[in-house]
C-alpha cells in the first residue's frame, strides 16, 4: 500500500509527497524552465496547465490510484523535480511510474538513478509489487536512453498512442522492470552508480 508518510532519501536527494506547500516552488518551474514540457503529455508551460497538473496529481492521489512525490535535493532543500506512481493495482501487483521530471541545472548529476533506485526499492521491497512499467514519448531519446541504461525492458511500443500538446499523436515506448529482475541486477546496477 501507499504510506502517505513515506519520505524516500539517499545521501543526495529525498523524495516525499506533493502537498499544496509545494505549490509556489513548483510554479517557478513555468518560467524558468519551459524546456522541461517539451514531451510533457500535460506541458505545464502557463500557470492553469500547472495547477491542473498538480490538481489532477492531488486527485489521484485521493483516489488512492497515484502518489506523486515531488524531489528535493538534501545540500539545497530545493525542489529540483517531481516523480510519482500511477494507475496503482495493488490487486495485479503494478504500477506505473512516470509523470518525471527534473530542472535542467540537476540533469546529467544521477539524479535519475536516485529517484528510480528509491522508487523501485520501494515498489519492489515495501509494497512487494511485481511489476513497474514506464512510458515515454517514442522521441524522447534522453528518457529512453535512461531507461535502457538503468535495465529496464522494452516491451514494445504503443503506435499513435496518445494526443499531445500540438494536436498530433505520439508513439508511446513501453518499459518495465519486474520483481525479480529488480532483485536478480538493476538494484545492484544502481546501487554501483549511486554510491560512487
Amino acid at each position: 500500500m501507499l504510506d502517505k508518510s513515506a519520505q524516500l532519501s539517499t545521501e543526495r536527494f529525498l523524495l516525499r509527497l506533493l502537498t499544496t506547500n509545494d505549490v509556489p516552488q513548483l510554479l517557478k518551474f513555468i518560467d524558468n524552465e519551459p524546456e522541461l514540457w517539451e514531451y510533457a503529455l500535460v506541458p505545464c508551460n502557463d500557470r492553469p496547465s500547472m495547477l491542473q497538473y498538480l490538481n489532477e496529481a492531488f486527485a489521484d492521489h485521493e483516489k488512492g490510484t497515484a502518489f506523486p512525490f515531488v524531489v528535493i535535493d538534501r545540500s539545497s532543500g530545493n525542489i529540483v523535480g517531481s516523480t510519482r506512481f500511477y494507475d496503482f493495482q495493488p490487486g495485479n501487483g503494478s504500477t506505473l511510474l512516470g509523470y518525471t521530471w527534473y530542472s535542467k541545472h540537476q540533469q546529467g548529476n544521477g539524479i535519475n538513478s536516485h529517484c528510480k533506485y528509491l522508487m523501485l526499492q520501494y515498489a519492489f521491497e515495501v509494497m512487494q509489487l511485481e511489476r513497474v512499467e514506464l512510458r515515454a514519448d517514442l522521441r524522447n531519446e534522453r528518457s529512453i536512453a535512461a531507461m535502457l541504461k538503468i535495465g529496464f525492458t522494452q516491451e514494445g511500443i504503443l503506435r499513435n498512442h496518445l494526443p499531445v500538446a500540438d494536436g498530433t499523436r505520439r508513439d508511446s515506448i513501453i518499459f518495465s522492470a519486474l520483481k525479480d529482475e529488480w532483485f536478480g541486477g538493476i538494484k545492484a546496477n544502481l546501487e554501483s552508480v549511486i554510491l560512487r
